[in-house]
């Protein structure tokens, strides 16, 4: 399989990340993004060399766990600072600019974790325009405790007295707060002054451009050949459909497994959008009976990803075989999943996960791969979504896991009980909608927990199940901090699940954070 090139004019002026480990080297990316400026993350230790023949407009150094001095800590090349390219250290990646050029890093003597107040001491270049006394985030053992005379202090904290330094010959800055996360109050002032003011960046990237782009490539590519798109209720496979219906128009066929395992009338939404709006050739795969004769039994969370994994493949295949001159497979990979799969050609070395196709489709299905969305983060992909006329209720749509409903249903899974589990979600979604909360959380959902207790109805005694109510704040899934909603909202969710829900009588709320617990149970 081959991807599908990321869109031309997309890179003529961008920054790149260097990446030792952070856990928000994706933040930083997205923040240069939304300054209109082109942003990709490539491994530490990538060349000078490469660095040079990349031509970005600037470099940025992201923050890490690691002591700079620590064996084995991961370094960049030094040469990148003679290049003349713009440079910014963050955290980690401040260390490693100071030391490498003269400076010398130790371990603090009050580590600083969380908020600090922060004095300007050179208000030009990265502090144009940013007040003398700010608030940023600082996260970080090690510090900058001596810099050489080619060096000059540009703000400090009662702990640190090199909170950010500019080098005097060379285009180098440091930051030792993270202007990227929002608790650093202004932290976007700073990374847009670093992009415009030092970088020279005049801004070209809009989505918009993007779009039109990718849809002109993917007119090009595919020529008169089909393109098989796999529907999952999910807004990435949402907006690939609808950039390809954009671009091709009829030459697109959708297929949507049935799986039985979808939320409360998410079969009809699906057939509704892309029947009636986009005119899409759409394929319904009708295979509950299928799945549930295959997850009978099974009580393992892996095996019932197994399965269904295995279940789905299988019915996808037996559909896109009916479908005549199909050439091309197009999946919603995003940008977060090529870094963290490893498949980027400058990305960061480490596998996280491995990289997987629509469904873990197998590359013997046949098909060359499509992947429009490959460039692009989440967010980027819900305003694309937007601009392709998708309506809000797809594309603010919750995440949803790939087995569905049966990883929501602890314990074996069964006709009956997605029964009541499909209600008790669609009240607890229902309610958040109504009282406007949908978009303020990231993920809510109900999961059906194999407990039964003792409960009294009327003058009847009960002894039925249990429903735990699941809503988590969070930028990036991962890590998630439990919702805070209203007493009086919980109050009616649980209300109308016993109420309205038959063989529901208990139901509990889980104010478990991510880490140490999962967002979803299983």
């Amino acid at each position: 399989m081959t991807d599908l090139p990321a869109a031309a004019g997309v890179a003529e002026e961008r920054v790149l990340v260097l990446d030792f480990g952070s856990q928000y080297a994706q933040l930083i990316a997205r923040r240069v993004r939304e300054a209109h400026v082109y942003c990709e993350i490539v491994r530490h230790d990538i060349t000078a060399a490469r660095l040079k023949e990349l031509a970005p407009a600037g470099i940025i150094l992201s923050g890490g766990p690691s002591s700079v001095y620590a064996e084995n800590a991961p370094q960049c090349d030094p040469e990148l600072f003679k290049l003349g390219i713009p440079v910014l250290g963050i955290c980690y990646g401040m260390q490693l600019a100071c030391q490498a050029l003269g400076g010398e890093v130790q371990n603090a003597s009050s580590r600083e974790y969380g908020r600090a107040h922060c004095e300007v001491t050179d208000p030009t270049d990265l502090f144009d325009g940013v007040q003398t006394q700010t608030e940023v985030w600082m996260s970080h053992g090690d510090q900058v405790a001596a810099i050489a005379e080619d060096w000059e202090p540009l703000a400090k904290t009662s702990t640190c007295p090199f909170a950010a330094v500019r080098h005097k010959k060379l285009p180098v800055f440091g930051l030792q707060f993270h202007p990227e996360v929002t608790h650093t109050v202004e932290g976007k002032q700073v990374l847009t002054n670093f992009l415009q003011k030092v970088c020279k960046t005049s801004g070209l990237w809009r989505l918009a451009d993007f779009a039109d782009e990718t849809i002109r490539q993917v007119r090009e590519r595919v020529g008169d050949d089909r393109v098989i798109c796999g529907l999952s209720g999910g807004v990435d496979s949402a907006v690939v459909a609808a950039l390809l219906a954009r671009a091709i128009g009829t030459q697109l066929s959708c297929i949507l497994v049935d799986n039985g395992l979808l939320r409360k009338d998410e079969e009809r939404a699906i057939v509704d959008e892309f029947t009636n709006h986009f005119k899409a050739d759409l394929h319904v795969v009708k295979a509950e009976d299928l799945f549930l004769e295959q997850l009978a039994g099974v009580v393992d969370p892996q095996e019932k990803r197994r399965r269904i994994g295995k279940t789905f493949i299988d019915c996808f295949k037996a559909e896109a075989d009916k479908i005549e001159g199909a050439k091309y497979l197009a999946q919603g990979t995003l940008y977060p999943d090529v870094i963290e799969s490893g498949a980027a050609k400058d990305g960061p070395a480490d596998t996280i996960k491995l990289h997987h196709n629509v469904g873990g489709l197998p590359e013997e299905l046949g098909f060359e791969l499509v992947e429009p969305l490959r460039d692009l983060f989440k967010d980027e992909v819900r305003q694309l979504g937007l601009q392709l006329d998708l309506p809000e209720e797809i594309v603010w749509r919750h995440p949803f896991p790939g087995p569905g409903l049966a990883v929501r249903c602890l314990g074996e899974v069964t006709k009956e009980k997605l029964a009541v589990l499909r209600e008790a979600d669609a009240i607890v979604v229902g309610e958040i909608k109504a009282a406007g909360l949908y978009r303020a959380t990231s993920q809510a959902f109900a999961v059906l927990l194999p407990v039964q207790s003792v409960g009294v109805m009327g003058d009847s005694r009960t002894y039925d199940n249990t429903v735990a109510v699941r809503c988590v704040n969070t930028d990036d899934f991962m890590t998630a901090d439990w919702s805070h909603l209203p007493h009086d909202l919980l109050a009616r969710i649980s209300t109308r699940i016993i109420n309205e829900v038959k063989g529901v009588n208990r139901v509990v709320y889980d104010i478990s954070s991510k880490p140490p617990a999962t967002i979803e149970w299983e």
